[in-house]
């Protein structure tokens, strides 16, 4: 009994393995079948929008900084001691045109005038002696019985011409110190402003000693780069030999003063006449008249080296399409929605003019999608030909395409709306 027991536990687990390596090698030879799910491709959301032709009107941006139309260096024509000098002469004031800035001390120059005249007053006797002597010589030489005219010698005409000459001179320096002693007083060439100061009450000058620098406060000019592509769309003031210039475009500039927007309103006055030498892009002039003059919105004054915006008001462009920024790839390039099968399709195209927020590209032209062609807005990493996807185009959702779709080639596509999707 015991015998048999002992042989039951030694093949127990001998069977055991073998029944499960039997098992195991029927369910290897025997697999189940797999239930066959065909699964639906998934289709990619996007939006869309139909494109219709348009008109765009054209404001062409660029920036520049504030110049005086004038600016000038104070120089004084004589020298002297400044003994007054004009309120207005100090840094940022304002002055009228011919207002007196600062005087030179005048004495030597009124002592001058006093020596000029007496040196004139002394030609003009000797003048006077000259031609005595030579009306004397002429009678002296008739009563001697000498037919004909007299040699210049005899008649003194070459001294009476040194006299002449003299008086002239001394006329000529009367004059001279006269007008140095105007040139003691130094006014204002044109309204402006002082920008800097250089000198004060007190300080000896002489001429071409700095005095101050001023520019004028009529108008200021502002030097706008034009970018070529929308160049072409203004109407800029073009002057040719044999005629005048055309109608000047309007132009707003905006800056930040203090924290706060601030615009102003100008004119494009003309272009100039090379182009610059380092961007090669030609240089508009737009002229702001009266920058300083208090406004009625309290605005600030359009100063001198702001740096502003500018928009130039251009040509209203017809017949284009305006696509956003957002749905412009890099290269140009915009992908289209084909329906009714929903498929993509990229397209290359040429903008006539580009912005921030937006291109602007012509319905005529060779690459150009058509009228009521659908815009794919949603940005796609890598779109592929032909890819299938679903859009809402203008808030409707389009139903999928069916098999049977696919081969009807007018059949026009099922649009849901945005509420009954929903439900």
């Amino acid at each position: 009994m015991r015998l048999l027991q002992s042989i039951f536990r030694a093949l127990l687990p001998v069977l055991i393995l073998g029944g499960c390596g039997y098992a195991a090698w029927w369910l290897i030879s025997h697999p189940p079948e797999q239930p066959k799910v065909e699964v639906p491709p998934s289709l990619v959301r996007v939006e869309g929008t139909a494109l219709h032709k348009t008109s765009y009107e054209l404001h062409v941006r660029s920036q520049g900084t504030v110049q005086p139309r004038t600016r000038s260096t104070l120089l004084p024509e004589v020298s002297g001691k400044i003994i007054e000098m004009s309120a207005s002469f100090r840094p940022g004031g304002f002055f009228a045109k011919d207002e007196v800035l600062m005087k030179l001390d005048p004495v030597d120059y009124d002592t001058a005038i006093i020596v000029a005249k007496a040196a004139q007053a002394q030609a003009e006797v000797t003048l006077a002696e000259e031609k005595a002597r030579a009306e004397q010589a002429l009678e002296n030489w008739k009563a001697m019985g000498r037919s004909g005219a007299p040699s210049t010698l005899v008649s003194r005409a070459p001294q009476v011409a040194q006299a002449e000459a003299d008086v002239a001179s001394a006329k000529a320096r009367g004059l001279k110190a006269q007008r140095d002693l105007e040139r003691t007083i130094i006014r204002a060439p044109y309204a402006g402003q002082v920008l800097e100061q250089m000198a004060d009450v007190g300080q000896f000058v002489t001429q071409g000693t700095t005095l101050g620098r001023i520019f004028a406060v009529d108008y200021v000019e502002i030097r706008l780069p034009l970018p070529e592509r929308e160049s072409q769309f203004l109407n800029l003031p073009q002057p040719f030999r044999d005629q005048p210039a055309g109608k000047s475009p309007t132009v707003a500039l905006k800056t930040t003063v203090a924290g706060k927007p601030v615009r102003w309103e100008g004119l494009i006055v003309r272009v100039e006449s090379s182009l610059d030498a380092q961007t090669r892009q030609a240089m508009a002039v737009a002229q702001v008249t009266d920058p300083y003059a208090r406004r009625a919105d309290g605005s600030p004054p359009l100063t001198i080296g702001a740096f502003v915006e500018a928009e130039i008001a251009g040509q209203t462009l017809a017949d284009v399409y305006v696509i956003p920024r957002n749905a412009v790839r890099a290269g140009n390039e915009i992908i289209l929605i084909d329906r009714p099968q929903n498929t993509l399709r990229r397209m290359n195209v040429e903008p006539l003019v580009s912005t921030e927020s937006h291109i602007v590209i012509s319905a005529k032209a060779a690459k150009a999608p058509k009228e009521g062609d659908i815009l794919c807005l949603t940005p796609i990493p890598f779109p592929a030909d032909g890819a299938h996807v679903l859009p809402t185009i203008d808030g409707g959702i389009e139903a999928p395409p069916s098999a049977k779709d696919d081969k009807p080639a007018g059949k026009k596509p099922t649009v849901v709306s945005q509420k009954n999707a929903r439900a």
